[in-house]
């Protein structure tokens, strides 16, 4: 009963406007008063939160990718994999959904990637006489990619949570991130196939391919180094996320000089509001997992989840449900920091990877990230593509069927997300 009013209480507070850092902090400190625990206890978990080198990447990855994305590389991205697979069926959708998993490799931000590519692909897909539901569904679904392909910001917190290893986590999300593109790319080349409603891409000449990819080289040299840097050991996440960062601006400054003193100061302001405000949050959240914890929220809700649900696949089935639900109202970062201090005993209770649960934790995200009435990236198409809601989303609905199917392969087939971080 206890657990049922506290999120009861919780979601009135987001139902009625509050903010998630205000709802979870001001909620936590609450039961901490009604739990005649210190206050005090409060003040120490909002410092120890923030007290942490790991989410020293956050900020700086979002700077990286805010100042990648006023430089313009998402057009040269788009250009350089269009000129190479455009005249394939359905190319330019195919270079549609590589060019948002090449910038998801340097923002790790699904709204980022969502607006940076669709500004370029959305005139250029309509003009080939692709349907604006299916253009906008294509790329509010690649978008998503941005949290599950690394370096992912959602990640990185997601890790800081439950205290797992950073490197293993993006490594697990590679498999399942290729899977899902590989996914968006056959359909799009059936739809292409069995569709008359476009024009095919006249294949381009050798030299266009050489100018395009000569420019994104640099650009996806970066996301190399970044990845690879990480992955061979050579710096930690945070440390690369300030190569990345001072990368961008040498790429944008002095290799493409697609950036002035102006763009920068928005780049950075837009970068320093995002990362405020996702600090903030996982500094309540942290509050309101303290407070949970010591009214043994998390111990009775794994001793109700054990007693009643005994295996693996129903436990799945349970959370999916519920995240799909509470995905219709809330967004990505604000379902995984009230949802995993609660579930994260009964993961352990049942002998879940942790690893592998924050994968599939993602995948269900990036479906509440294009399910209405609540999906960020919908929005972002929305506003781009000028369309309405209903519009976006009925486009989007084949890919929210893919995420769920990518959901199913990764639980019988484990090792695409869990191959790549036990072996490295």
């Amino acid at each position: 009963m206890t657990v049922i009013s506290i999120l009861l209480a919780l979601f009135v507070l987001l139902l009625i406007g509050v903010p998630v850092a205000f709802a979870l902090g001001g909620l936590g400190v609450a039961l901490l008063i009604l739990g005649d625990f210190a206050p005090r206890i409060a003040a120490t978990g909002l410092l120890s939160s923030l007290d942490s080198f790991i989410l020293i990447a956050v900020p700086l990855f979002l700077l990286m990718s805010n100042i990648l994305l006023r430089g313009g590389v998402g057009r040269d991205l788009f250009a350089a994999v269009q000129a190479w697979v455009g005249h394939w069926p359905g190319g330019l959708a195919v270079a549609t959904v590589i060019s948002c998993g090449l910038f998801s490799a340097i923002s790790g931000s699904s709204v980022a990637t969502a607006g940076t590519i669709g500004s370029v692909a959305i005139p250029e897909m309509t003009k080939r006489g692709y349907p604006r539901s299916f253009v906008f569904g294509l790329l509010a679904a690649g978008g998503t990619l941005g949290i599950l392909i690394p370096p992912s910001i959602i990640l990185i917190v997601y890790g800081v949570i439950t205290e797992s290893s950073i490197l293993d986590l993006f490594m697990a999300g590679i498999g399942p991130g290729l899977l899902l593109m590989g996914l968006f790319i056959g359909y799009s080349m059936l739809y292409a196939r069995f569709s008359s409603h476009y024009t095919a891409t006249p294949k381009a000449s050798w030299a266009e391919r050489r100018s395009t990819g000569l420019r994104a080289l640099p650009t996806i040299a970066l996301a190399a180094l970044v990845i690879a840097g990480i992955y061979a050991g050579w710096f930690t996440p945070t440390e690369a996320s300030a190569i990345g960062f001072i990368g961008a601006l040498f790429l944008t400054f002095v290799v493409l000089r697609s950036l002035d003193l102006a763009g920068l100061k928005v780049a950075v302001m837009d970068g320093l509001r995002a990362s405020a405000s996702i600090l903030l949050i996982v500094a309540c959240a942290k509050v309101f997992g303290k407070a949970i914890a010591l009214w043994r929220i998390p111990q009775d809700v794994s001793a109700f989840i054990t007693s009643n649900i005994d295996t693996m696949g129903l436990f799945i089935i349970a959370v999916g449900l519920a995240l799909l639900v509470m995905g219709l109202f809330m967004e990505a970062l604000s379902m995984m920091l009230i949802m995993m201090p609660v579930l994260a005993g009964a993961v352990m209770a049942l002998n879940i990877d942790p690893i592998w649960f924050g994968i599939f934790f993602v995948l269900m995200v990036e479906c509440a990230l294009i399910t209405p009435p609540v999906g960020l990236n919908l929005y972002v198409i929305q506003a781009i593509g000028r369309a309405s809601l209903g519009e976006v989303a009925r486009g989007a609905a084949p890919f929210v069927a893919m995420m769920l199917a990518t959901v199913f392969i990764i639980y019988w087939i484990e090792d695409i997300a869990l191959w790549l971080p036990r072996v490295l």
